[in-house]
C-alpha cells in the first residue's frame, strides 16, 4: 500500500508520574500533527572467518524509537503524556508592556487592571515608553528612574510624574477552559507510560502502527520569528508485560 500525510497520532496514559496505573484514561490527540517518524533498529553482531565478509549475523539490542511534531500545544497531552501529572483549570499568563502613565500628583502609583478579574503575581519589569529603558526596582523611597512594587501597586518618584511606562508583569485567574501543568522534581527512575497509535489513511486503504508501552524521552518546544511553534515530542515504545512490543496493521 502507499502512505500520504501524517495521519492521527493517539496517545492512551497507562500510569502517571510515580508508576501508578491510571485506571480510567482519557486518550488524547496530537493536534495539527506535522511530522512523525519511528525508527525500529538493532545492533548488528557478526561472525567473521578468514575472509572479507561475514559468514553468519546476529541481531543484538532492538529498540524502537519514534518523534512527532505537532502545532497544537494541549495541557492535556503534554501533562499526562510527558509529565505524568494531571492539567488543573486556572490561568496563569503573562502581561507585556502595558501602558500607564504615572500620575502628575502624589501619590505617583499605577495599579494595572489585572485580566479576568485575576490576580498579580510576579512582576516583569518597568519601563520608560519614549525610551525603552528598564527602570530599576528598589525596596523602598524610590528616586527618578526606580520604582517599587507591592501587591500589584506601582510607586515611583515625584522625579517622574507623568512619565509613560510599560508595565509588564504574570498574573493567575480562575478558567475552566485554560489549564496548567505542575511540574514536579520526582525521583530518578520514574516516568510515565503511555499507549501510542499512528493511524495513516490513504486512497481507501489503511496503515496502523500500535505501541503498548511507551515512554517520553523529549519534548522540545521551538519558538520562531515570522514562524508558527512546532513543539518535537520524542518518545521510546518498551515490551509491555506480556513482553510484545506492538502491531503493525497493513490493509
Amino acid at each position: 500500500m502507499i502512505v500520504f500525510g501524517t495521519g492521527t497520532l493517539y496517545g492512551i496514559p497507562l500510569t502517571d508520574q510515580t508508576g501508578t496505573a491510571i485506571t480510567n484514561p482519557t486518550p488524547i490527540q496530537f493536534g495539527t500533527l506535522q511530522e512523525v517518524s519511528v525508527d525500529i533498529s538493532f545492533d548488528e553482531k557478526t561472525l567473521y572467518g578468514a575472509y572479507q565478509f561475514p559468514v553468519a549475523f546476529g541481531r543484538g539490542k532492538g529498540k524502537v524509537s519514534a518523534k512527532a511534531k505537532a502545532a497544537d500545544f494541549s495541557a492535556q497531552a503534554l501533562g499526562s503524556l510527558f509529565f505524568g501529572a494531571t492539567p488543573s483549570a486556572g490561568i496563569r499568563s503573562v502581561v507585556d508592556n502595558v501602558a500607564g502613565t504615572v500620575p502628575a500628583v502624589s501619590a505617583y502609583t499605577i495599579t494595572p487592571t489585572v485580566p479576568s478579574s485575576g490576580t498579580w503575581a510576579t512582576d516583569l519589569g518597568v519601563r520608560y515608553s519614549s525610551t525603552g529603558i528598564s527602570l530599576t526596582r528598589v525596596a523602598s523611597a524610590p528616586t527618578v528612574g526606580q520604582y517599587t512594587v507591592a501587591a500589584g501597586v506601582y510607586t515611583f518618584a515625584a522625579a517622574d510624574a507623568s512619565a509613560a511606562v510599560l508595565i509588564s508583569y504574570e498574573y493567575t485567574a480562575t478558567s475552566t477552559t485554560q489549564y496548567t501543568i505542575a511540574i514536579a522534581n520526582q525521583l530518578m527512575g520514574q516516568a510515565p507510560s503511555f499507549q501510542a497509535q499512528l493511524s495513516l489513511p490513504y486512497n481507501g486503504k489503511q496503515m496502523v502502527l500500535k505501541m503498548n508501552n511507551c515512554v517520553a524521552s523529549k519534548l522540545s518546544l521551538p519558538v520562531k520569528n515570522e514562524d508558527f511553534s512546532m513543539q518535537e515530542f520524542d518518545w521510546t515504545a518498551l515490551a509491555d508485560a506480556s513482553g510484545n512490543i506492538g502491531v503493525l496493521s497493513l490493509r
